[in-house]
């Protein structure tokens, strides 16, 4: 009884064992029967067209263009699936309004159409069967575990589409359930995805098709190819350009992470910023020593570098740099200097029908279509490619205001100019949103989870991108936005290249490299640095073969007692007295009588003579706290110093920064 309630169940009739047998037959037969329906379906259709359209040549041209029609229609709806299925359905397509067609306009049995039709009708419906038996129970049961994830995850509608596996990376594609679900609820699941997987989260990540909202690729990366750190070994183009892509790293699948800083008309790539970001223990040292060395590696361009950790990671290239400050008043100097040199570069750019920089720029002026003068060739030096680097910023951005940079930021690109910002954490309450939005090329290293949306756009955290998740436990981790690269990278976790002891001696020689070979400051570019710090700005000179650095002699006696001696230091007796100071002689710039407070004559001389040792020390940016020891020295008050400061701008000796309470010195020849 249990056994005939099922085959009513199943079968719907309580027949015996050979209606048993007939049913089950038919059962296992039925899905194979559409492609046989379909193939008599097509025979009945041309043999009805024929009596009504045998002698009508409108109705030839109209079935000819349907048939051209639907296989297109079959074709495009077949995109979303896999290449073999999209390709039979059209071929299938195909022949059977082809074959109609022709039935309609001459008759089913002319010609060959009745041994085409019984043939090529019966090698179509057998195709379509072997397909379907093709399908195995596995291929169901991926299928059905695929959509068992989907519904897991709270996208349930959701159909995968065609499926992408490379080593080590699966890209699906998804489509969501029209006017229920859209791009933000699979950037949502992602987590949830990952979870089921069992993979850390950076490793499910969801592009988005930007034009569409229900439809994107779900990328799978299973196995973290960035957990053997890559040793530095040197710099990817020696001798190159600064236009040709900087090798940094590498992406969790392996392929290279590089990254662009000049402009490309050709490439639709413009000039960039990047803002350097990531917490302590994240890698950012490694990061900058991997970028600078292959900026100082090329040919074509000077860096200006400041750094308040006196070149801690830094010192093997210091040679390399063309002007290298340890942060304070010589970080000031430096931004005072580039305020002023960017609208110098870009006028001569502009003269010169430059764009933007381009290598051609960097060389010597001998095309007419590059010339400064009215007819001919200029002639002029050449202008290398500018970065100035801003080492742990927030010290600088702190002495300075949030704003210090917005300005050079927001021109600097259109003068052959790049500026690097490097700080632990980019906040609104350390810099100010407008300097912010300047720097849209950003390196996101490991950080505080809460800090993400300070370093990446929100669309690359949505689509799986989570710095927060590495913190100081992966360091050289990253991720990368920029121009030049494919925006279904920016979620793709990369890693930065290691530096071992063993980098030092490398980063050495290739400092010396650059002393040789390396590109020096133009005439523009030095002209308005001096113009504005004078002294604070020395530049780097090539090295030649012809002009090796003085190396000390190691057998004098002198060396080896740690001073330098001339002769007439020799010739003093150590332990003799000093002289007494003989009247008439001049006063000692600082050594007023005790007690005494100068004229106002004395102290506006002494004052003058204070600012000519800022001048010759190289310290350009002065304000009254560099006077304290001078005021108690001289007795003199530091509101008497403030006003000085505003007198002396008003005569042209000083200029206002943008700190309030800070000035700049004007070097003597500028001021004269």
């Amino acid at each position: 009884m249990g056994q005939r309630m099922r085959n009513r169940g199943e079968y719907g009739h309580t027949n015996s064992g050979g209606g048993s047998v007939g049913a089950y037959l038919l059962h296992r037969v039925k899905p194979h029967l559409p492609p046989w329906l379909g193939v008599a379906g097509i025979g009945v259709a041309g043999s009805g067209a024929h009596l009504m359209w045998a002698d009508s040549v409108g109705a030839g041209v109209g079935l000819t263009l349907s048939a051209v029609a639907l296989t297109g229609a079959t074709w495009w709806a077949g995109r979303e699936t896999s290449p073999q299925r999209r390709l039979h359905s059209a071929i299938t397509v195909a022949a059977g309004s082809a074959w109609m067609t022709g039935a309609a306009l001459a008759g089913p049995l002319a010609g060959n159409l009745p041994d085409a039709y019984l043939m090529g009708g019966a090698v179509l419906a057998l195709s379509w069967n072997i397909r379907m038996a093709l399908r195995t129970s596995d291929g169901e049961a991926a299928g059905s575990a695929d959509k068992g994830l989907l519904e897991k995850v709270g996208l349930a509608k959701a159909k995968i589409g065609r499926t992408q596996v490379e080593p080590n990376r699966v890209t699906a594609a998804l489509a969501l359930e029209p006017g229920e679900q859209t791009t933000d609820d699979v950037a949502k699941a992602l987590a949830r995805i990952a979870s089921a997987l069992d993979l850390p989260q950076s490793a499910v990540r969801f592009q988005p098709d930007p034009d569409s909202a229900r439809r994107g690729e779900l990328v799978i990366v299973p196995r973290d190819m960035l957990t053997e750190a890559e040793p530095w070994e040197g710099p990817s183009l020696p001798g190159g350009s600064i236009m040709d892509p900087l090798v940094i790293g590498r992406y969790d699948d392996g392929s290279p992470l590089v990254v662009w800083l000049p402009g490309d008309p050709k490439a639709g790539r413009n000039a960039q910023h990047f803002l350097i970001a990531g917490g302590t223990g994240s890698g950012k040292g490694d990061t900058a020593l991997n970028l600078q060395t292959e900026i100082l590696s090329r040919r074509d361009v000077i860096m200006w570098l400041s750094d308040p950790k006196a070149f801690q990671d830094f010192r093997p290239l210091l040679p390399a740099y063309d002007w290298a400050v340890e942060g304070g008043a010589g970080t000031e100097a430096m931004v005072e200097a580039l305020q002023q040199v960017i609208p110098a570069r870009t006028g001569w750019l502009g003269k010169h029908s430059y764009r933007q920089w381009t290598p051609q720029a960097a060389e010597r002026q001998t095309d007419p279509a590059h010339s400064c003068r009215p007819s001919g060739a200029c002639g002029c030096e050449g202008m290398p490619y500018l970065v100035a680097w801003m080492e742990e910023a927030a010290n600088t951005l702190r002495a300075l205001g949030d704003d210090a940079f917005t300005g050079i930021a927001q021109e600097a690109r259109s003068a052959g100019c790049s500026l690097i910002v490097s700080l632990q954490r980019p906040s609104y309450d350390q810099m100010s949103t407008s300097t912010r939005a300047s720097l849209p090329s950003v390196i996101a290293l490991g950080c505080d989870p809460r800090d993400e949306g300070f370093s990446l756009p929100d669309a690359v955290i949505d689509a799986g991108a989570h710095p927060g998740a590495w913190g100081n436990r992966k360091p050289g981790y990253c991720y990368v936005v920029a121009g030049g690269i494919d925006p279904d990278r920016y979620a793709a976790p990369a890693r930065t290249r290691q530096f071992t002891a063993d980098a030092a001696p490398v980063m050495e020689m290739l400092a010396q490299w650059a002393l040789r070979n390396g590109a020096t400051a133009d005439p523009v570019t030095t002209g308005a640095a001096k113009a504005v710090v004078g002294n604070a700005y020395t530049g780097r000179q090539t090295l030649t073969d012809e002009t090796e650095p003085t190396v000390p002699d190691h057998d004098d006696d002198s060396i080896q007692t740690g001073t330098l001696l001339d002769a007439e230091d020799a010739a003093m007796d150590p332990e003799a007295d000093l002289p007494a100071p003989q009247q008439g002689d001049d006063a000692p710039l600082f050594g007023q009588e005790a007690g005494r407070k100068p004229s106002p004559e004395e102290a506006r001389e002494l004052f003058a003579r204070a600012l000519d040792e800022f001048e010759a020390a190289g310290q350009m940016v002065i304000g009254p706290k560099d006077f304290m020891d001078w005021c108690d020295r001289n007795h003199l008050g530091r509101s008497w110093v403030s006003k000085r400061l505003k007198d002396a701008a008003m005569e042209g000796r000083l200029q206002p920064t943008s700190q309030t309470g800070r000035w700049r010195i004007v070097p003597v020849l500028a001021a004269a």
